[in-house]
């Protein structure tokens, strides 16, 4: 989130306050722990279950159990590799075979364009090193215009005022199909979003910490409408005309995509990539381990708790009066 993650952040400390005394049925205090006999799940066991089977196998089988009965698959999950090799025919040849766009859509997911490929095996070859990352993107910045009138409000949606894209404009497109992608499939598991500067509108692309595996963490329902009832929290300028309405879904806000994850001794790939929806639904694992209590109302999940963060991409609006959606990566 940039300024946006520390905005919140703070906001809803000075909110606890009166959470703490409010009778409004839809705050929510922590859940009891889990049982001492079941480990307390970590960012890390998150990751895991998400990866090859040398890597999932290593979690609690309870806390496997719990974390799985969280997850919401955008695009069904394949924890074994399917492509032999890294070699590009070899990916043409699969996506010739493939029967509808549905087919291809998941294809994307699980082996994206061989841009994204290379920056994921760069994101472990150099050791997790964002400077790796950085050294990808074009010199060139770009000032982020106003977006749906946030200037108006006095909103910073952005941690800086400028942004860059990638010098690879394949890995700019690969960005903006995701965010597309969320939104086409969202509903299918009860995530209705739109692509506004309220609701989804960036995501904090990071290295994660034990396997150098590239991710993105999207947070959609950035900004829900200010009621007194239902949301008595004031999130600032940026919250100003918000038409995002507290509801369930907030549970859905934080989606999760996993870049390809290469083999750190061969050319070859140990698992392919991965779109869900992680549930933070009060009384589920998630919500009990991997959201902080002070932002447990808004479900947070941090992008720095998984891993080194590198980059906001943010998806803005910038057209007026028609929509033109561009990259901005800050």
């Amino acid at each position: 989130m940039g300024n946006t993650s520390l905005s919140l952040r703070f906001t809803i400390l000075l909110s606890l306050s009166f959470a703490a005394s409010s009778s409004s049925p839809f705050f929510f205090s922590k859940s009891p722990s889990l049982s001492p006999s079941i480990p307390k799940a970590t960012p890390s066991d998150l990751l895991s279950l998400l990866g090859p089977p040398s890597q999932s196998s290593s979690v609690n089988p309870s806390v496997a159990d719990e974390l799985k009965s969280c997850f919401k698959f955008l695009v069904p999950f394949t924890p074994i590799d399917t492509r032999k090799t890294a070699d590009s025919k070899s990916l043409s040849y699969r996506r010739f075979l493939l029967k509808s766009p549905r087919d291809e859509e998941n294809e994307l997911v699980w082996w994206p364009p061989e841009p994204v490929l290379e920056l994921a095996r760069l994101a472990v070859d150099s050791g997790g090193d964002p400077g790796s990352i950085h050294r990808a993107l074009d010199p060139t910045v770009l000032p982020v215009p106003d977006v749906e009138g946030s200037k108006e409000n006095k909103c910073g949606l952005t941690r800086t005022p400028y942004g860059r894209r990638f010098i690879s404009q394949e890995l700019n497109s690969y960005l903006e199909y995701l965010f597309k992608l969320i939104v086409e499939r969202g509903p299918s598991v009860g995530l209705k979003v739109s692509l506004t500067r309220y609701d989804l509108f960036h995501g904090h692309l990071f290295i994660a910490t034990e396997t150098g595996r590239l991710g993105i963490l999207f947070h959609a329902k950035e900004y829900p409408a200010y009621d007194k009832d239902v949301f008595p929290i004031n999130m600032g300028y940026c919250q100003k005309g918000s038409n995002v309405t507290y509801d369930d879904a907030m549970n859905l806000r934080n989606i999760l995509w996993l870049a390809p994850l290469p083999s750190n001794s061969t050319k070859g790939w140990m698992a392919p990539g991965v779109l869900l929806v992680l549930d933070a639904r009060p009384g589920g694992i998630i919500y009990k381990d991997l959201i902080p209590e002070y932002v447990n109302y808004v479900r947070t999940i941090y992008e720095d708790d998984l891993g080194s963060v590198v980059v906001d991409v943010n998806y803005l609006n910038i057209g007026d009066p028609q929509p033109d959606y561009q990259i901005f990566i800050c």
